[in-house]
């Protein structure tokens, strides 16, 4: 196999590819992943185009069709409330060169996940009748392929049934006027054009942009048909513009589509999606092993209730981690443009989170668990969840505390836990931690906000207790209600689980509800051994924040525990990027497994999946020939977007300069000298006072030497011993506020009996 390999680099003879690489390495992020560069272009069409007539303002053609198409048009409209901003005082840095800007704007429709995407210039009689045309030089119009309707015998049929094109419509919707924001941060005039709140010809704009063919019946597409709606953004950002499609770019799906020309994505592997049960989603989650308990050690009984006030993000917001990383967690979200269009609606959702359910509904129509959770997970895959599975939640998974201090008492018996892939091909163009980290995670939290949103709001109109939780507002700990729903393993790289199909480029969110549902099974892929003999992440995350040893118990987990202080203060004082996901990026198993993949990446993990019992042999394998490969270096031919930062308002070119890593092969550090912080549930701030709280690294270091061995934890539960006292949470003030010189103690002696 090794003999066919022509360079370790990008570029790769024929057959190696088939075997080696994805056929997707080499094709322009821009061109998306439909083969639009292949169809035939007619210039005639742009006449033909300007003498029709201008069209009245779009709006809905017929009212909401039940209670999710409702929900929908709600959510749309929030998009639509968030989208009046000013654009920034002073221009961007950006190039002069149309063709340049244009990779910048559909790079991040792509990464936005719009089905397509074309430019055109704005003629005149586009803008819809009796509009004052504005001064906008040219359109992006952004088409998204409308979902399937559920099985017979599914539930969520009659849900999602009258309501395809509202949930295409909302979801394009908000993509541009998450464009628009992007395009405003940058200096010029956007504005956002979508269903019921558009002052242009949607569909003419979508033939100019080579989009769709005009029939007499309407607009075809020649990989969706009718089945898509369509969003506009016009604005004075010039930039290079499409050709309008010839009529036999209708004749598209031939033999070189099914195969996947150019490296889009094949309609082979379109097909193959199509033909799963709108309740499995894209991968075969179905086909991993399940196991009763996840496969690292969860002592139920005695892993504390923590507060949100605890978690490391929160803490630098309160100033635990002094005046640098409170002032850089303040502005963290908005250091890059491409969230200025995506924070204000996410933020605008949090109101929507909760609220009372629907006392008069009547719920007895829902009493099959397991039809219950098919239909969930069909309406969460139309909605845009990549992986969805279901738990019951355990008593440690809900915070003791929120963020505010005020205790918790939402109680909802079940969890639908949401897996968002944040975007193989952007991470392949990317260092990491370079100036599109932040914007990686952001849009998985966009999008799982307003898909975990839409869910709790239906369930409630249903009858049901239910409530959202998402990065903004969550009142659960998501991490063990992944590993229990059977979405992944707990890997070295800490408290991040892998799953088995994307790895660990992801994002959860969280719908917990009294829904009656079938509880899915944790997995085991075998991750324990891979990681046990894998040290990639540990060697490339540039802070030294991952393990390098082994296991530890933590708060009654077995877990690689990182160093997660260290970590927080890389990730929110980043100078030469947005955040940090290096240890995705480097991953060995940060891949895409689909029928598209090469072929050993597909026999590796269906390998890694059926046959564990190999792993201890071929994971030293596995991991020398992902080093070898590049795998986890930048691919020039996926970096899409502007390397720029926002200060004060405006864009600049970033002041410390661009993380730009490569591989770091050489770097090794020994277990026994790495110098790990660890902040048990003891030493954790005061839940309900919110001012400053500052950690005792030092303190915090001296703790390693009291953590258990699960082997250590196993014999003492075992032998009825007492729970370590650095389990025991610290409780609130029950007097109101601390004062500010409260030091919570470091480690505690005394031990609690169980």
């Amino acid at each position: 196999m090794l003999g066919l390999i022509c360079t370790p680099t990008y570029n790769y003879c024929g057959v190696s590819a088939l075997f080696l690489r994805t056929r997707t390495q080499s094709r322009p992020y821009q061109w998306g992943s439909y083969p639009l560069e292949t169809l035939a272009r007619d210039d005639a069409i742009i006449e033909l185009e300007s003498k029709r007539p201008r069209v009245p303002a779009a709006g809905y053609q017929r009212s909401a069709d039940g209670p999710l198409a409702e929900i929908l048009r709600d959510y749309l409209n929030i998009f639509v409330d968030n989208s009046g901003a000013e654009p920034a005082e002073y221009k961007a840095p950006v190039p002069d060169d149309p063709h340049r800007r244009m990779i910048d704007v559909k790079g991040y429709c792509n990464f936005m996940n719009a089905s397509q995407i074309g430019i055109c210039r704005m003629p005149e009689n586009a803008w819809t009748e009796g509009v004052a045309p504005l001064n906008h030089s040219f359109a992006v119009v952004l088409v998204l392929e409308r979902g399937r309707l559920p099985e017979a015998g599914n539930p969520a049929r009659e849900w999602i049934g009258p309501a395809l094109q509202e949930a295409a419509d909302s979801r394009i919707g908000g993509i541009a006027v998450c464009l628009a924001g992007h395009i405003k941060q940058l200096g010029f005039m956007a504005s956002a054009h979508v269903m019921g709140a558009g002052a242009v010809d949607m569909d003419r704009l979508a033939v100019l942009a080579g989009l769709a063919v005009r029939r007499e019946q309407g607009l075809l597409n020649p990989y969706f048909d009718r089945d898509f709606s369509i969003a506009v953004v016009t604005t004075d950002y010039e930039l290079e513009t499409d050709r309008p499609l010839a009529s036999s770019a209708l004749s598209a799906k031939g033999l070189a589509y099914w195969f996947g020309q150019g490296g889009a994505t094949s309609g082979r592997e379109r097909h193959r999606r199509n033909g799963r049960a709108t309740h499995l989603g894209d991968y075969p989650m179905e086909t991993v092993k399940r196991v009763d308990k996840p496969t690292t050690l969860i002592l139920d009984d005695e892993v504390p209730q923590v507060s949100k006030r605890a978690t490391f993000f929160d803490r630098a917001l309160r100033g635990d981690l002094g005046d640098k990383s409170q002032r850089e967690r303040h502005r963290f979200s908005f250091k890059q443009p491409h969230t200025a269009g995506m924070m204000p609606s996410m933020r605008s959702m949090v109101a929507k989170q909760s609220g009372l359910e629907n006392k008069q509904a009547d719920t007895t129509l829902y009493a099959d668990p397991a039809a219950n959770s098919r239909a969930l997970k069909s309406l969460s895959y139309l909605l845009g969840a990549n992986m969805t599975g279901i738990c019951e939640i355990p008593r440690y998974a809900w915070y003791s505390h929120g963020a505010d201090g005020t205790p918790v008492s939402t109680n909802h018996r079940y969890a639908v836990v949401m897996l968002i892939d944040q975007e193989f091909d952007t991470m392949e163009g990317a260092s990491g931690d370079d100036w599109i980290s932040g914007s990686q995670s952001m849009r998985a939290y966009l999008r799982g906000a307003e898909i975990a949103g839409v869910m709790a709001e239906l369930l409630r109109q249903l009858g049901f207790a239910s409530r959202s939780q998402t990065n903004v507002d969550s009142e659960v700990l998501q991490l063990p209600l992944m590993l229990l729903a059977g979405l992944g393993e707990l890997s070295r790289i800490g408290e991040l689980a892998l799953n088995p199909f994307v790895g660990p480029r992801l994002k959860t969110v969280v719908v917990t509800t009294d829904m009656p549902l079938e509880a899915d099974k944790p997995i085991d892929f075998g991750l324990q051994s891979f990681c046990s003999n894998c040290w990639k992440c540990a060697r490339e995350c540039p802070c030294d924040a991952i393990s390098w040893g082994d296991k530890v118990m933590f708060n009654g987990y077995e877990i690689w525990k990182p160093d997660v202080e260290r970590c927080a203060r890389y990730r929110l004082t980043n100078a030469r990027g947005s955040a940090c996901g290096r240890c995705m990026k480097t991953c060995p198993l940060n891949k895409v497994v689909t029928s598209d993949g090469p072929i050993l990446q597909r026999l590796a993990s269906w390998c890694g999946i059926h046959l564990p019992v190999l792993k201890p042999l071929l994971v030293p394998v596995a991991v020398w020939l992902d080093d070898y490969m590049g795998n986890g270096r930048r691919n020039p031919v996926k970096k899409w977007w502007f390397d720029l930062e926002v200060i004060d308002g405006s864009c600049v070119i970033p002041v410390k300069g661009v993380n730009q890593r490569e591989l770091n092969v050489a770097h090794s550090l020994d277990p026994g000298k790495q110098k790990m912080a660890y902040y048990p549930a003891n030493v954790m701030p005061v839940p309900n006072d919110l001012r400053p709280q500052p950690v005792d690294r030092k303190a915090a270091m001296a703790t390693a030497k009291h953590l258990e061995t699960p082997a250590a934890a196993r014999k003492r539960v075992a032998s009825d011993h007492a729970v370590p006292g650095q389990y025991v949470a610290t409780p609130e003030n029950p007097d109101g506020p601390l004062g500010s010189d409260f030091k919570p103690s470091v480690y505690a002696t005394e031990n609690v009996k169980k």
